[in-house]
């Protein structure tokens, strides 16, 4: 059976939200350590508004003229991965890229159920990428299997990652 990984960059106080007001560049070492983990993965889940932002970046990150070669690596990684985007209506438009499908699930019911049934299926690992929001309600599920958490040494004010036994979309 396949592995959901949740992989996430966060602070020491946990916050998940807005990386880019908090984190700064990512080096080419951890470049590198992640695209050891992006090595295993065949899928990545994603919500709207995560997707919409890897959307606007990894495309143009396969550029030569951009970053370094580990970062084009993953690149054409996220380019390859089949890229799930969960939404509970469905009526908002995404930004084209390769590999998508969107997914509407109404509750944690069906999504527990689909992911349940992606898990049984043949493939590699499966990257739970965020945002905060669907990575709190499969955890809350039961459903990660693996986390790897990136840590940055910082205390910032906005939103956590919180376990509880019970989380919405």
């Amino acid at each position: 059976m396949r592995k959901i990984v949740l992989q996430m960059m966060t602070t020491l106080n946990g916050r998940l939200d807005d990386p880019l007001a908090w984190m700064g560049t990512v080096g080419e070492d951890q470049y590198r350590a992640i695209d050891r983990l992006y090595a295993t993965y065949d899928t990545v889940l994603v919500g709207r508004v995560t997707y919409e932002e890897m959307a606007a970046y990894w495309p143009g990150a396969l550029s030569e003229d951009v970053g370094t070669e580990t970062n084009r690596k993953m690149a054409r990684r996220m380019n390859d991965y089949r890229k799930l985007v969960f939404s509970r209506s469905g009526s908002e438009m995404l930004t084209e890229w390769n590999n998508v499908d969107q997914v509407v699930v109404a509750d944690d019911d069906a999504l527990a159920a689909y992911l349940l049934q992606l898990k049984a299926q043949p493939g590699g690992d499966i990257h739970l990428s965020g945002g905060a929001s669907l990575a709190r309600t499969v955890i809350g599920l039961g459903l990660v299997d693996t986390f790897h958490f990136f840590v940055y040494p910082r205390y910032v004010p906005g939103r956590r990652l919180v376990f509880r036994a019970s989380a919405t979309l």
